[in-house]
């Protein structure tokens, strides 16, 4: 009697387990294949098909901030902050759970690059005296967090020149002293004099006027961006059908919307094999064109060495990003600006190259990408700075700048014959 009931013990516990097991298994494989959805709240299509349980899911491969930053990133350029937003808008999960969407909320913070992740192995004769320092690194920020919190209302300005601009400083001088400290007992570190420079980065999660105007749009985000022209039909407009009878075409057009495309409608997301009907929009005179060029960057760099590209656009208003992550993909018009000017943004990546006679794999995860959004922008040229944290592989990487209208397309240029608005260059990591 007594093994018998051990053994009915036996096989209940065996059947727990293998329920337990089983509910575990489903639990991830929904995680695997939930869609993420991110970015700003007030970006939220209201007809996405997405359902909010699958929010603060695991997001595509690459598509988040390196070292689990934000998804969204402000740095302070020329008198204007500049918004980064990695992976189009894809945020992790942690950051998804915290509530974060990177816009501005109700306090600040000095944020500077890690010092100690770019180390190399400190040799044991240098460890005390580079401890040391590092840790007069976190009291200077501290310091420095002190006063923005009791001073940063005075202006930005005020900011840059008594809070940050003293802090790199302080900092150049502390990383000459851990460089030397290695150096008498090591090989000597390169780059950490590029980690002086620090930014002052939002700490609140809600919203506000920093992540308004062209970003979010308000009503600027009805009619085209989820409205319509995702599903097809009424775009298309009776007479534009026309196939091969398009007025003075005489090419025999085969198609010019999705009424007889195989394919599944597109919906808003990054999904290939779909038919897009979302017309194109509003393309502007040759002369307003967005064009861009790189104007600095490195021939060689460190492997994990951090590194800056200068990007130069002109006719290109930064003021409109539809996050790509949260349904913002190709879902609206080109728009134009009252000067005639392409509202949009500009994208950033850089990835290596297994070859130099052949073209890459297209599908391939970039080794770094952002798509950058500042609200400035005219018909005259202007600079952003993009920082790169590093490329972790050595070998030729091929860093490209291309612009983007607010859904993420190319911006159309007037004629055939104008070179569109992208750049590219080869940087050499050793």
């Amino acid at each position: 009697m007594r093994r018998s009931t051990r053994a009915r013990r036996s096989s209940g516990n065996a059947r727990s387990k293998r329920l337990l097991a089983v509910v575990g298994t489903l639990v991830v494989f929904g995680g695997v294949v939930a869609v993420t959805q991110i970015s700003s709240a007030q970006d939220r299509r209201p007809n996405s098909p997405r359902p909010a349980s699958e929010q603060c899911v695991q997001p595509s491969p690459g598509a988040t901030a390196p070292n689990g930053g934000d998804s969204t990133t402000r740095t302070w350029q020329n008198g204007r902050w500049v918004r980064n937003h990695w992976g189009d808008g894809q945020q992790s999960v942690p950051e998804c759970e915290d509530g974060k969407d990177g816009t501005v909320g109700s306090g600040s913070a000095i944020a500077c690059p890690d010092v100690t992740a770019k180390l190399p192995e400190v040799p044991a004769r240098a460890r005390a005296e580079v401890d040391r320092n590092l840790a007069q690194l976190q009291t200077q920020i501290a310091e420095a967090d002190r006063r923005l919190a009791a001073e940063g209302n005075k202006g930005e300005a005020f900011i840059r020149n008594s809070i940050l601009q003293p802090l790199a400083a302080k900092r150049r001088a502390v990383l000459n002293r851990i460089t030397t400290a290695i150096d008498r007992a090591g090989p000597r570190p390169q780059g950490l004099a590029q980690l002086a420079e620090c930014q002052v980065q939002p700490t609140g999660n809600s919203g506000g006027g920093d992540s308004g105007g062209g970003n979010s749009g308000g009503g600027d985000n009805g009619g085209g961006n989820s409205g319509g022209g995702d599903n097809g039909g009424g775009n298309n407009g009776g007479g534009n059908n026309g196939g091969g009878n398009a007025p003075g075409a005489g090419l025999g057009v085969l198609a010019n919307n999705c009424d007889e495309s195989q394919l599944q409608p597109h919906d808003g997301f990054q999904t290939g094999n779909r038919c897009v009907s979302t017309e194109f929009g509003e393309v502007g005179a040759a002369a307003n064109n967005p064009s861009l060029l790189i104007t600095q960057f490195p021939d060689q760099v460190g492997q994990n060495q951090a590194f800056t590209l200068r990007v130069s656009t002109r006719n290109l208003i930064r003021d409109r990003f539809l996050a790509a992550g949260q349904g913002g993909y190709y879902v609206e018009s080109s728009l134009l600006n009252d000067q005639g000017l392409v509202r949009g943004h500009f994208h950033t990546a850089c990835r290596m190259l297994d070859s130099l006679t052949a073209p890459p794999e297209p599908q391939e995860v970039p080794a770094f990408f952002v798509a950058t959004e500042d609200g400035r922008g005219s018909a005259q040229p202007d600079e952003v700075t993009i920082q790169i944290p590093g490329l972790p592989e050595s070998g030729t990487a091929q860093c490209a700048v291309w612009a983007g209208d607010g859904s993420h397309r190319l911006p159309m240029m007037e004629r055939a014959n104008q070179t569109p608005a992208f750049d590219a260059v080869r940087i050499e990591v050793n």
